[in-house]
């Protein structure tokens, strides 16, 4: 048989191709009404044993058999022929009336549906030998019709094209495959919800009358030339050879006209797996999808170290990580792309392996800045005019260079001295500062101790390791000799220590005077360390005896922080505050507020995690003015107001470190490890910081522990290498015409030697017109440690199922925008669609929802520990909190025993495991790691032995497995337990993690 001939007034029109029944329409063009009648085809056949059988795109059927008793290629019932001279124009272009579909297929008769889940379905799959994105090699063979439709009330006689039935012949395509899923037209714009209500589901079928195609516009008919769409319009589609195969006789295809921009069509794309991901959610009903699998949902690896940025010149991601590398140029982008723009600053963060910032000295030069925005030269400023000017790479002004810092350029206009100048060829350098970038001269280092020894304290046992911890760290404290030291505890009266270096020991001297307190030796409360180092020691040594039998029960912690300002608000300095009890005297007093479950999920819920007491805020401002940073350590088992006493490190660039229900002989390794580590680890002393952006753009909100200044200024009285900070970026302009933003974190500090220094971050980021680029260049750590802030900052002022929303709602619509983009390349729906960047923000969003932070009500977190978690949170760099959120996973037991076995070196960790209640075997023993703690679980079914000889046999047999403490035992599989934990320990420096045994009996 020969292919029947093309149809009148379609020209190159395809055996068996049924075009769609209108041309695409634009943002700005209404939707047909539902109901309208417009004439429609389903897809064409595929040819026998090639692809999988056809479903129909609508409340349709096919017609039975090949079309006879009529025109050639009019199927019967459809009416005559198009008929009519074509006017004139160019081949193939689309005329109105002219270049009209043919007739629908026949209707089926109104009556129940078939008992089938008879749904929709999408484009027949590629056959063997097609190419992703070029359709089949060739047509449907000569002869063939469509198949005949099931009969009313029976199901389909064929499986619908899953690919997944056993016995059924498939073919696979050399490529990557598209994506299965029922066809669904994509909506006319891009802004609009997929569906009515926001559902993912599609709509139900109503009559015969109105179809779903009447809902949406169609594709482009096969071989029909388009126009360009408006600037303002999105593409719409894919190339034409997606639809179906080009007949051996038809005029060949032409390339597509390029896409709008910032629509994310890629002319250059090669196959579905590189553009995006897509995982089906639900089982569609008459779908052969399955639910979700566990196992491929995507995870994040062990190693969640960021990789260094593609533009040699810029600093490591460990320093400043933006939510997005290609900027948005426009604030209509900056609309579609809903999630969090800005960045994630960590100035202090430790150099990469085999790297140091280096240190530049001018010397009495000062140092080369624009003199209009400040920017520190960099390596990404350009010279002109022989070497004798340079142009400012974030404002474009054109600087005179210094005399003493002339150098010529070279044949291709770069100076011959920027390989040896770190400040031009490298992005990370510490200036020392002259002074005239001194207030007042540097001031020595200052740690100052407020410790609380009531009773609670004493029982503890808290008051004798703080001793113990400060002695031992005494050698290590930095700024040495110049390291000044001072003492005050309080109970329900405050004791002052004269640590004067002409003593023999400490004179103690008790205030009962709470309302108004003094200092009674002004000038000997606070002394230099080298010189009063044996006073201090006996002090130190004295104190836990002094107290021993103390059974008061109040705490003044108001008065004794009032004191505190006093003594170092000359100095500014370090103050540490240990708290075991509710503050119950004096200013500053508190009362039980967090006990009332009547107010969760009401509106005042909010008021349990902010400051009731007005003093701390103000106490904080105070201590920011005068550069004190205060660290709170709390200890108690019962309610102290965290939310409280946390505000004075909130405002100060402080931490909050809570160890709730403390006992000794449980967290006394933890406590004496972050004590010490706070005590010696290297500060920067009266701070400030200050990140500068290019023209258009500018920093709106920032989040972290600080005061803020002026509008972008952030005051850090003390700041380390755990601490981070975030902020939000704004675009001031409505279109920017540069195509490079450059960003530049500036840290003017005190070291603790003395020498003011100024560390600088420079960075670069293209920017971009499409909003694919965006998302294909997101930094989904960057994003999720943005996201988690605000989340918890929003907590301040809504209810906890707002704050949870709030995210959720915002992950919907960024990835609805992003399926958009592609709902018409690639028929998926009912599947969840993300870019390679972001295939962990759903497992983020859902952990930060889970935090302690977030999550549940009253019976689910404490109000103490949620609130010690949100402070954590506001301060951690980005892959700890990445690990915080998705912690690993390791089957131990295997493990120990077949290293043990082997002499090997506990180096190399076992492979983690996805967080599944389904890997939990009972048989095993498994470790989990959060960053903050360690949680071995046992299962019932392993050996009592195994226990006793990583806890000891006591362990194995007390009652409550919680007060179990790991404690090197004389075997090999004890040993190895231990280095396998220091393992871990190493890899997070900032706490250490104590390791819980929970046995799976006992649960």
């Amino acid at each position: 048989m020969q292919p029947p001939p093309p149809k009148p007034g379609v020209p190159g029109a395809q055996p068996g191709y049924s075009p769609f029944s209108q041309p695409p329409t634009s943002q700005n063009q209404p939707l047909a009404p539902p109901g309208s009648q417009r004439p429609v085809q389903p897809w064409q056949q595929p040819p026998p044993g090639q692809g999988q059988p056809f479903r129909s795109a609508g409340n349709f059927v096919s017609a039975p058999g090949p079309p006879t008793g009529g025109p050639p290629g009019v199927l019967p019932g459809s009416g005559p022929p198009l008929t009519g001279a074509r006017p004139a124009g160019p081949p193939g272009a689309f005329i109105p009336g002219h270049n009209a579909p043919p007739p629908p297929f026949a209707r089926q008769p109104p009556g129940p549906p078939p008992p089938s889940g008879f749904r929709p379905a999408g484009p027949p799959p590629l056959t063997m030998g097609a190419v992703l994105g070029q359709g089949p090699p060739h047509g449907p063979p000569q002869g063939t019709g469509l198949a005949p439709p099931p009969p009313m009330g029976s199901t389909f006689s064929q499986a619908p094209p899953s690919g997944r039935i056993p016995g059924f012949p498939t073919q696979v395509a050399p490529g990557p495959p598209p994506t299965s899923g029922p066809y669904i037209n994509a909506p006319p714009s891009l802004g609009q919800p997929q569906f009515a209500g926001q559902s993912m589901q599609p709509p139900s079928f109503g009559p015969p009358s109105q179809t779903r195609l009447n809902q949406f516009t169609a594709p482009p008919p096969l071989g029909t030339a388009q126009q360009a769409p408006p600037q303002s319009a999105p593409p719409f589609g894919p190339p034409p050879s997606y639809y179906g195969a080009p007949s051996p006789t038809s005029t060949p295809l032409q390339a597509p006209p390029p896409p709008t921009a910032g629509y994310g069509y890629d002319p250059t794309m090669r196959g579905l797996p590189e553009e995006f991901q897509s995982l089906s959610m639900v089982p569609l009903p008459g779908s052969m999808d399955a639910a979700v699998d566990p196992s491929a949902l995507p995870r994040p690896a062990d190693d969640i170290e960021p990789a260094a940025s593609t533009w040699a010149a810029n600093c490591h991601p460990r320093y400043l990580r933006l939510t997005c590398n290609s900027l948005p140029n426009a604030q209509s982008l900056v609309a579609r792309w809903h999630l969090p723009l800005g960045a994630v600053v960590h100035p202090l963060a430790e150099a990469p392996p085999g790297e140091e910032v280096p240190v530049v000295n001018f010397g009495a030069t000062s140092i080369v800045r624009c003199r209009r925005c400040r920017t520190y030269i960099n390596a990404y400023v350009t010279f002109t005019d022989g070497g004798r000017r340079w142009r400012c790479n974030v404002c474009v002004l054109l600087n005179e260079v210094p005399v003493e810092y002339f150098c010529p350029l070279d044949a291709n206009g770069k100076r011959k001295d920027a390989d040896k100048r770190p400040e031009l060829s490298q992005s990370s350098v510490e200036f020392v500062a002259p002074t005239e970038y001194m207030v007042r001269p540097p001031m020595p280092p200052v740690y100052f101790f407020l410790i609380d020894v009531s009773a609670s304290a004493i029982r503890t046992g808290m008051l004798q390791i703080a001793c113990d911890t400060i002695k031992a760290s005494l050698d290590n404290l930095p700024g040495y000799p110049r390291t000044q030291i001072g003492f005050i505890t309080f109970d329900s009266a405050l004791h002052f220590y004269n640590l004067k270096s002409t003593l023999t020991q400490p004179q103690m001297m008790v205030v009962a005077e709470l309302d108004d307190p003094f200092l009674p030796m002004p000038d000997d409360l606070l002394v230099n360390l080298s010189e009063s180092r044996t006073v201090v020691e006996a002090m130190l040594d004295s104190l836990p005896a002094m107290f021993q039998n103390n059974l008061n029960v109040e705490s003044a912690l108001g008065p004794a922080l009032k004191a505190a300002f006093m003594v170092m608000s000359q100095l500014g300095g370090k103050l540490l505050v240990f708290q075991s009890t509710l503050p119950s005297l004096g200013v500053g007093r508190l009362k039980l507020r967090g006990e009332d479950p009547r107010i969760y999920g009401t509106d005042k819920e909010y008021s349990l995690r902010v400051t009731e007491e007005q003093f701390y805020k103000q106490m904080a401002a105070d201590f920011s003015k005068y550069q004190i940073a205060v660290n709170v350590y709390a200890f108690a088992a019962k309610y102290t107001d965290l939310a409280s006493l946390g505000t004075l490190a909130k405002y100060t660039g402080g931490q909050v470190i809570h160890y709730p229900g403390f006992q000794a002989h449980t967290l006394r390794e933890k406590f004496t490890y972050e004590l010490g580590r706070d005590l010696t680890r290297e500060t920067a002393w009266e701070a400030v910081m200050r990140i500068r952006c290019g023209k258009g753009v500018r920093f709106s909100t920032f989040h972290g522990h600080f005061m803020l200044r002026s509008s972008d200024l952030m005051a850090l009285p003390a700041v380390d290498c755990d601490k981070a900070f975030a902020m939000q970026l704004t675009l001031e302009d409505t279109l920017l015409t540069t195509q490079t933003l450059y960003f530049q974190v500036a840290l003017l500090y005190t070291s603790s030697s003395g020498e003011r220094r100024i560390r600088v971050h420079t960075m670069a980021a293209p920017v971009t017109s499409e909003i694919g680029e965006m998302y294909r260049s997101a930094d989904v750590g960057a994003i999720a440690s943005l996201m988690s802030r605000l989340a918890i900052e929003k907590s301040l002022t809504s209810k906890l199922e707002d704050c949870r929303q709030a995210g959720q709602s915002r992950l919907v619509r960024a990835l609805r925008e992003y399926k958009n983009l592609f709902a018409v390349q690639y028929r998926t729906t009912g599947r969840l669609i993300y870019p390679e960047s972001l295939k962990l923000l759903p497992l983020y969003v859902l952990a930060i929802n889970k935090s302690l932070a977030l999550r549940g009500g009253f019976h689910e977190v404490s109000v103490d520990e949620r609130s010690a978690a949100a402070f954590e949170m506001m301060t951690m760099p980005v892959t700890r909190l990445q690990r915080y959120l998705y912690p690993s996973l390791y089957r131990i037991d295997d493990y120990l025993y077949k290293t043990a076995k082997i002499k090997a070196d506990p180096v190399d960790l076992p492979t983690s495991l996805p967080l599944s209640a389904e890997r939990l075997d009972p048989r095993g023993a498994y470790l989990y790691n959060d960053g903050l703690c360690f949680v071995l679980w046992v299962g019932k079914v392993v050996p009592a032995d195994f226990i006793g000889l990583l806890y000891g046999s006591e362990a194995a047999q007390a009652p409550d497995s919680s007060k179990a403490v790991v404690v090197e035992q004389d075997n090999d599989l004890s040993r190895r337990f231990i280095a396998v934990l220091n393992t871990l320990r190493e890899k997070n420096t900032a706490l250490y993690q104590e390791c819980l045994l929970v046995l799976k009996s006992c649960c």
